[in-house]
């Protein structure tokens, strides 16, 4: 299975304003916006550290899922949260022919740790033989900074100062995220069962 982000954050979502604020950079000189691209990076880098270690999606935004089968026929758990919608759910045989399915056929369960495209009938769309389904969706608390949780944003904002800091090291610091990072999301960390499914 390959999950594709489809529609990337626009520049103009990302908190650079803040985490200037954060960082206590001066302003009001000629060359306040030089450092926006590093800063726009050092946000980037944070919310997909973040987004990996939590399963979570912050900004939201649309994503493209690939899989092969469904791991159980009546209910499929999505490989993020949390989900907004399901745009669209495509099969794809082994000659490469595309058939949209009706969403008369499928719904979503919304949930903020373990969303599921579910079947409306007996069962999920049947994936054709050497062949995958497509399916699109929207995931994310939001589309502007504000919608994502305050304990979130303080992660990020945390840990994109410290990647913003330490830019320049040559890999001596300690792996892994700082403590404050990790107790600010802790309780965001979906847990596994049995590799994401029904249970």
């Amino acid at each position: 299975m390959m999950l594709t982000e489809v529609t990337p954050v626009p520049t103009l979502a990302l908190p650079v304003d803040e985490l200037k604020d954060h960082l206590r950079l001066g302003s009001g000189f000629a060359d306040d916006a030089l450092q926006d691209g590093l800063i726009e990076t050092q946000l980037r880098a944070a919310m997909a550290a973040i987004e990996g270690r939590i399963g979570k999606m912050l900004f939201q935004r649309q994503f493209l899922w690939v899989l092969d089968c469904w791991r159980d026929g009546e209910e499929q758990a999505l490989p993020v949260a949390p989900v907004a919608a399901i745009v669209s759910v495509t099969l794809v045989d082994a000659a490469g022919g595309e058939v949209v399915v009706p969403v008369t056929a499928y719904r979503l369960i919304p949930d903020l740790h373990r969303p599921r495209l579910a079947a409306r009938g007996t069962a999920l769309p049947t994936i054709p033989s050497d062949g995958l389904v497509k399916v699109v969706f929207e995931a994310g608390f939001g589309a502007a900074w504000t919608d994502v949780p305050v304990d979130l944003r303080q992660a990020v904002l945390l840990l994109a100062g410290e990647f913003y800091e330490h830019r320049y090291d040559d890999g001596a610091q300690g792996a892994g995220l700082p403590f404050g990072v990790v107790t600010l999301i802790e309780r965001w960390r979906t847990v596994r069962i049995l590799g994401g499914g029904r249970a």
